[in-house]
């Protein structure tokens, strides 16, 4: 295996991935190679791999597989980490220039750098302009509102899910809580649903109560943790009170949940938002379900609505704000396992599709 490398993965059996050689091409005028620093491993990397396929969630006929692949390749996994400029046909972008931002699950990245400035730049590639821009985005390191050197690692681990999670209470909040004296958070473990947790918690003024829902093993840990109001086993669902106006927030898209959740409490459930697919292997209960209409939350679609609304300066400075309160919690929530290499990073989707990763650990990948 030589020094450049990529994980290609089966666009119709997300469970095929293999190691391959990654060799090098001549970049094209305005294009730059960076070799990545580190980048996370989440569950949320599964919901890309389940969507990578256009499914409809862009508008379009487009899926995750389109940022670091052409149709007729392997698909490439995207991930949120960090890289460094080790090649640059860009004018505005040196060698040693260090990007936060999405790229493939590889060694190295070429990209087709646009709209350069002091902040960052945009990936121009054509197929990728269609594509939602938050995804699009590089930021320099030292133009990252909210960076801390001591967080760097929790950046890729936690900053995209953290961030769907403040976005999904941003929406919570626009709506009234749709009329819900109490929020459900499924999978309340995952670093999305703790996103969430801890934002509803910094609301100022009345809120509903939130209850984590989770397996009967995370129950007394999750607890200890301190962000939901109350966290019960996936069991106890029918134990709650079925005339309490609610709302159900599925991170993972498990059907079985769902169902329990919509059978309890019927009418009296007055929103079902499903987020994830990180239980890509389970159902996810298509079947007519008493109470609301489920509906779909995309975060890219959320950031760019709050973006207009406040401007991306103002939209820069709350998300900062609430990321470094919540940074000041996130080392008791999860802790850093680091791993180094092609074979590691293979080892470590295979890891996450498969479920084997602890909750409360981040994986950080150091190709």
């Amino acid at each position: 295996m030589t020094d450049a490398w990529a994980i290609e993965i089966d666009r119709d059996d997300i469970a095929k991935a293999a190691l391959v050689a990654d060799p090098a091409a001549p970049l094209a005028s305005g294009q730059i190679r960076v070799t990545l620093d580190s980048y996370a491993m989440t569950a949320n990397n599964i919901t890309y791999a389940v969507f990578g396929k256009p499914s409809g969630l862009f508008g379009n006929d487009q899926g995750y597989w389109d940022f670091f692949a052409e149709r007729d390749a392997p698909g490439r996994l995207p991930v949120w980490g960090f890289a460094t400029v080790t090649e640059s046909a860009a004018e505005g972008i040196a060698i040693g220039d260090r990007f936060y931002g999405y790229y493939p699950m590889a060694r190295e990245a070429v990209l087709t750098a646009g709209n350069i400035g002091p902040g960052g730049f945009t990936d121009v590639t054509p197929r990728r302009t269609t594509l939602p821009p938050i995804y699009n985005h590089y930021q320099r390191i030292e133009a990252l509102e909210g960076y801390r050197a001591a967080d760097h690692d929790y950046w890729p681990v936690f900053r995209p899910l953290f961030l769907t999670g403040w976005l999904i209470a941003d929406q919570f909040e626009d709506e009234g809580d749709y009329g819900a004296a109490q929020i459900l958070i499924a999978s309340a473990s995952s670093k999305t649903a703790i996103g969430l947790g801890f934002s509803l918690a910094q609301r100022q003024g009345p809120r509903p109560r939130t209850i984590g829902l989770t397996s009967e093993a995370h129950v007394a840990a999750l607890t200890e943790q301190k962000i939901y109001d109350r966290v019960i086993a996936y069991d106890d669902i029918a134990a709650l009170d079925s005339g309490t106006p609610s709302a159900l927030v599925d991170m993972a898209g498990n059907g079985a949940v769902t169902e329990a959740v919509h059978g309890h409490f019927g009418d009296n459930l007055k929103a079902s938002i499903i987020v994830g697919k990180s239980h890509w292997d389970a159902d996810a209960g298509e079947a007519a379900l008493p109470g609301p209409e489920r509906q779909g939350f995309f975060a890219p679609g959320r950031s760019q609505k709050r973006i207009a609304d406040w401007g991306g300066a103002a939209f820069g400075q709350k998300i900062a704000a609430a990321w470094l309160a919540f940074m000041d919690v996130a080392p008791r929530l999860a802790r850093i396992d680091k791993r180094s290499g092609g074979e590691a990073a293979l080892g470590a989707y295979r890891d996450m599709l498969s479920g084997r990763v602890d909750p409360k650990v981040g994986i950080v990948v150091e190709p």
